[in-house]
């Protein structure tokens, strides 16, 4: 353990640590899964999580030569009812014991995904689960945000906003 009687700030927080090669995101931000027919799902940026997760209903074990897949339904819009949402197959990474805000823990598929924020690509873990009940149907965790971003918390939509039909479809007006 540090004496912290020999720590300084500058000790504890470099001054000189450079941000700008990380792209500024705000607590909430839309987020694009191009090769998932998902053009904008609206994500929290969620320092607390370390793996992404995003909403997903019948969520389907399977075999693609061998080996492990899923195959599961999103529903990007808040509140979609009736909608027949957008059917995904994608290959198992490994299956993960995740611990929710409420203090549940359950076991969830983690899949790989190629994903669009703030004009930044780039792949990273998700894992599916339920999210129903929770108020976004996504949230980007650290491992996607780590040495790409930097969270402005009394910001919103940083990396832009999708056009008006869109937000209404999502608020259920659409």
């Amino acid at each position: 353990m540090k004496n912290a009687e020999n720590l300084s700030v500058e000790q504890e927080t470099p001054k000189n640590y450079d941000l700008s090669p990380l792209t500024p995101v705000g607590w909430r931000e839309w987020v694009g899964i191009p090769a998932w027919g998902v053009d904008y799902i609206k994500a929290k940026v969620d320092t607390g999580a370390r793996t992404s997760s995003i909403h997903a209903e019948e969520i389907e074990s399977l075999h693609k030569d061998g080996k492990p897949w899923v195959r599961f339904t999103i529903h990007p819009w808040q509140g979609e009812m009736g909608d027949e949402g957008i059917r995904v197959e994608a290959p198992v990474v490994s299956w993960r014991s995740v611990r929710s805000s409420s203090g549940h823990e359950e076991m969830r598929p983690v899949v790989t995904a190629d994903l669009v924020v703030a004009d930044v690509a780039f792949s990273t873990e998700i894992t599916l689960t339920n999210r129903d009940e929770m108020g976004f149907r996504m949230l980007l965790g650290r491992r996607a945000l780590n040495h790409r971003f930097v969270v402005i918390p009394g910001k919103s939509y940083l990396g832009g906003i999708p056009p008006k039909a869109v937000r209404m479809k999502n608020r259920g007006r659409g």
